[in-house]
């Protein structure tokens, strides 16, 4: 499939994901040097720990039961594939190597830092936002995956 259009271009200028994934990103560039740390120089390349907190944030914020049902959804879903990162071409995860990855990275520090840096910033940033009631869910979402 070719598309003239970006997804950058599909997703909605006021969707909600957009601000969120203007946040993480930050936190991402203010966490760099600590994911470059975790990334191995032999063995097989392994799922990014950025795509997997990306994808671990939509599990939560849509309610996804399964990982499985998540890769389905990253599958065919542009605004997830946007918001992880994925282009139209690549390929989606494996749901148990997704898991594998994931919990290996969420019992590593950075991840609850990850999280909680993401829940700093939403609520000195969202807050000021034109929808408080939307920034006040997310931010109690989050604190409920930090804790």
């Amino acid at each position: 499939m070719f598309s003239y259009v970006s997804p950058e271009q599909r997703i909605p200028k006021d969707h909600p994901l957009r601000a969120i994934r203007a946040l993480v990103d930050e936190v991402l560039v203010d966490m760099s040097r600590e994911f470059d740390r975790l990334y191995a120089t032999i063995g097989r390349p392994s799922i990014p720990p950025e795509r997997l907190l990306r994808a671990q944030l939509l599990q939560i914020f849509y309610s996804i039961r399964s990982e499985r049902l998540l890769m389905e959804q990253l599958d065919y879903n542009l605004l997830f594939r946007w918001f992880v990162g994925l282009t139209m071409d690549d390929r989606v995860w494996d749901p148990t190597t997704f898991t594998k990855n994931r919990d290996r990275l969420l019992n590593h520090t950075i991840a609850r830092s990850f999280f909680q840096h993401v829940v700093e910033r939403a609520q000195a940033t969202l807050s000021i936002a034109s929808s408080r009631d939307q920034s006040k869910g997310f931010c109690r979402y989050l604190r409920v995956v930090v804790n």
